[in-house]
């Protein structure tokens, strides 16, 4: 029982992680993007292909495997989001992140591989671990990290004020000097560090797979509709609750039911509590 709580944690946590990306480059471009998830996978293979497979030092696979990220993150701003944010106020973002993250995730698929990738050890531990073994511990903490980080970020630094300016008006942002389109492609290379740093962390979890980003992408998106757009705690309380629900589900019930309990839950928040725990009511104009 105590490894399927931790392992609900785990996931929770790494969940959780998936949407605070969603709140990071959302907060600059009001966009959701498909491609979230595949950050975080993108990180789990270029760790696995470093280390595993190159026997490059852990810290140096690290340092690559994030490197990968943040820059996936900020092409995806420049290629699927600048230029349909500039032609069109429609929500054809959705066509071409759900374009860009297909294309990346088929061609992770065909150039590492369609079986899952055992990642290698981090820290040295010996497996009789169990539930306080470093893929669950890990995760745990290095999403603990992030969001204390980011939090210190957007309250104590000025250019983290530039970004919170930006997220309220970016007309009034723009009518400053402030150059909206770049803080928008950085606020994309953040979220690529967040999903660097926890994909890597949480490798052990869920193997170097080219299909985890689909299934982060989605299980991050169930987090924000729980916790609320644009709440990090949210985010956190949201990713925590969908992981120990799905552990816990698939424990008692089998791993069938998984899914199945995760979507009804968004469908459950979406029905009931659109605006999620923490999100605040959005009114519009009539």
């Amino acid at each position: 029982m105590e490894t399927v709580l931790m392992t609900g944690l785990a996931m929770g946590a790494l969940y959780g992680a998936a949407a605070l990306a969603y709140n990071v480059m959302f907060s600059t471009s009001k966009v959701l993007s498909v491609t979230t998830g595949h950050l975080f996978m993108l990180a789990a293979i270029a760790g696995a292909f470093f280390v595993g497979k190159l026997g490059l030092p852990v810290w140096l696979g690290f340092v690559g495997s994030v490197a990968v990220s943040i820059v996936a993150g900020m092409l995806t701003e420049v290629i699927a989001i600048r230029r349909v944010l500039a032609r069109s106020t429609d929500h054809l973002w959705l066509l071409s992140t759900l374009a860009l993250g297909t294309v990346m995730q088929q061609g992770v698929g065909l150039w590492w591989g369609t079986e899952p990738t055992p990642f290698p050890r981090v820290f040295e531990q010996s497996f009789q671990a169990n539930a306080l073994d470093q893929k669950f511990w890990l995760p745990i903490l290095a999403v603990l990290l992030l969001a204390l980080g980011l939090e210190l970020f957007y309250r104590r630094t000025l250019f983290g004020k530039v970004f919170l300016a930006v997220a309220e008006d970016p007309l009034a942002a723009t009518a400053r000097a402030v150059n909206t389109s770049r803080v928008r492609m950085l606020s994309y290379g953040m979220a690529g560090l967040i999903g660097g740093v926890a994909g890597f962390a949480a490798g052990q979890l869920t193997f170097a797979y080219f299909a985890t980003g689909l299934t982060l992408t989605l299980n991050g998106f169930i987090a924000i509709a729980v916790g609320g757009l644009g709440s990090n705690l949210g985010a956190l309380i949201g990713g925590l609750a969908l992981g120990l629900l799905s552990a816990f589900t698939t424990y008692f019930l089998g791993g069938q039911y998984q899914q199945t309990i995760a979507v009804g839950l968004l469908m459950a928040f979406l029905l009931i509590r659109p605006e999620g725990l923490f999100g605040a009511k959005l009114s519009r104009q009539v």
